[in-house]
């Protein structure tokens, strides 16, 4: 299995920080410490989700947990652990990813989307991404988990 965490920051969800058949991409690369907290991020591949550096029907799955932040101050924990949206083109950011991610996934593929809608609504998102459609996932919690199949998501009539 291939996996690819496309948007992989510090890792915080990972259970195995360095799992072997996983890449890790960012756009950053960055070590700090912020109030006393360190932020490490290290990806294997610096690239931006938006246009990504593979090949069509690379991975299995692929991981989405795109920033979800429009505002953060310059020093905040948050945006250094998380990043930040472009506050105005944010939709058109996050539905260039997902076609990314839809791309590089193999035939029947999976891709597990992460979005936290403190700054922005999970719905706005949804409609942002027309026409992938998640097949399921949680809905009534402020950090939502969603799963889209590359056939079943993005139906090709």
């Amino acid at each position: 299995m291939k996996i690819l965490d496309a948007c992989c920051g510090s890792r915080l969800f990972w259970f195995d920080k360095e799992c072997n058949f996983a890449t890790y991409m960012d756009i950053r690369e960055e070590e700090y410490e912020i109030y006393g907290k360190k932020v490490n991020v290290k990806p294997d591949v610096v690239a931006d989700f938006r246009d990504m550096p593979f090949a069509d029907c690379t991975y299995d799955l692929v991981v989405f947990d795109p920033p979800h932040l429009k505002w953060a101050g310059q020093k905040s924990i948050m945006k250094g652990q998380y990043g930040q949206l472009d506050k105005d083109n944010w939709p058109d950011d996050i539905k260039r990813g997902m076609a990314e991610c839809m791309r590089v996934i193999k035939p029947n593929g999976t891709v597990i989307f992460k979005w936290n809608e403190n700054q922005v609504k999970l719905k706005e998102v949804l409609k942002a991404i027309e026409p992938f459609s998640p097949l399921f996932g949680n809905k009534r919690s402020q950090t939502h988990w969603l799963i889209f199949n590359k056939q079943v998501s993005y139906p090709t009539k």
